[in-house]
């Protein structure tokens, strides 16, 4: 049986944001809905110190590689689509099995 795993690195520009805690405020629900909805790890994985940016991590795992490019690429355009934030850029990286 082959395992794959996925993760997906998101750069993410808030919108109208002057401080941590308002960042916390727009994040959290992101954060939430994407393991919800996709049932995915995921975390705030940088840009911590910056109000108005913050790198998402996400990671899935699946038997089937085409399943966790899916699971992937409906997080990327969930979040895409979120009318509070603008996605910069997104990075995908998928690992099997046979990967050394």
């Amino acid at each position: 049986m082959a395992v794959f795993v996925g993760s997906l690195e998101l750069d993410v520009l808030l919108g109208d944001v002057r401080s941590l805690k308002q960042k916390r405020s727009v994040v959290r629900p992101i954060l939430a809905e994407l393991r919800r909805r996709f049932d995915v790890a995921v975390a705030e994985a940088g840009q911590r110190e910056l109000y108005r940016r913050v790198t998402i991590g996400v990671a899935a795992v699946a038997a089937d590689a085409a399943h966790v490019r899916d699971v992937l690429e409906g997080c990327e355009r969930f979040v895409a689509e979120l009318p509070e934030v603008e996605l910069l850029s997104a990075g995908r990286r998928l690992h099997g099995t046979d990967d050394e």
